[in-house]
C-alpha cells in the first residue's frame, strides 16, 4: 500500500485532485481574511483562552496557556501568519510546488485550529492531508513538483548529498 501510494500514477492523479481540492480551501479562507477588512485573530485567541476553563474544557491547559502568553500579546502578528499562511499554502498546493512542506504547514495549521477548540473542516483536513504528506514527491507529479524537485536536487546542496560515490 505504500508503495502504492508513493510511486503509482494514477494514486498521484487522485492526490492532484485532494491537493487542489485542499489548497482550495486554504486560499479561499486566507483571501476572505486578507480581503474581509482587517482580520484580528485576538478575539478567536481569547474565545480559545475562555475555552479551557470549566469541567469539560475545549481546550487544553497547556495550549491555553500558549495562546496567553505567547499567541495574544502578538495578536497582530498571529493575524499576518494566519492570513498569508492560508493564502501561500493554499497555492502552493493548487499549483503542486513545495508539495510536501505546504502540506506540512497546513496540517500545523489545522491543528493549531483544532487545539483551540474549532472543529469546523479542521479534522477532513488534516486527514486528507496525511495522504498527501505520506505520498511525498507523488503527492506534487501532477504539478510544478515536477520539475522544481529535480531542479533543486541537481543544483543545490540539498541534493548533492544524496549522489552515490562510486567504488571501485
Amino acid at each position: 500500500m505504500m508503495d502504492f501510494i508513493r510511486t503509482n500514477k494514477v494514486a498521484a492523479g487522485v492526490l492532484a485532485i485532494i491537493r487542489i481540492y485542499i489548497g482550495y480551501a486554504w486560499v479561499t479562507a486566507g483571501i476572505g481574511k486578507l480581503t474581509g477588512g482587517g482580520f484580528d485573530a485576538s478575539g478567536f485567541l481569547q474565545g480559545a483562552i475562555a475555552s479551557a476553563g470549566g469541567d469539560h474544557p475545549a481546550v487544553q491547559g497547556w495550549w491555553a496557556t500558549f495562546l496567553e502568553h505567547v499567541a495574544l500579546p502578538n495578536a497582530e502578528l498571529f493575524s499576518f501568519m494566519v492570513m498569508w499562511g492560508e493564502v501561500l499554502v493554499g497555492i502552493a498546493l493548487i499549483l503542486g510546488i513545495f508539495t510536501n512542506f505546504a502540506a506540512l504547514m497546513g496540517i500545523t495549521m489545522n491543528f493549531a485550529f483544532l487545539f483551540s477548540g474549532t472543529v469546523s473542516t479542521n479534522a477532513q483536513m488534516v486527514l486528507l492531508t496525511v495522504f498527501l504528506i505520506v505520498a511525498g514527491f507523488n503527492a506534487g507529479r501532477y504539478g510544478l513538483d515536477r520539475w522544481v524537485i529535480p531542479f533543486v536536487k541537481q543544483h543545490t546542496p540539498l541534493g548533492k548529498h544524496n549522489k552515490k560515490v562510486a567504488v571501485a
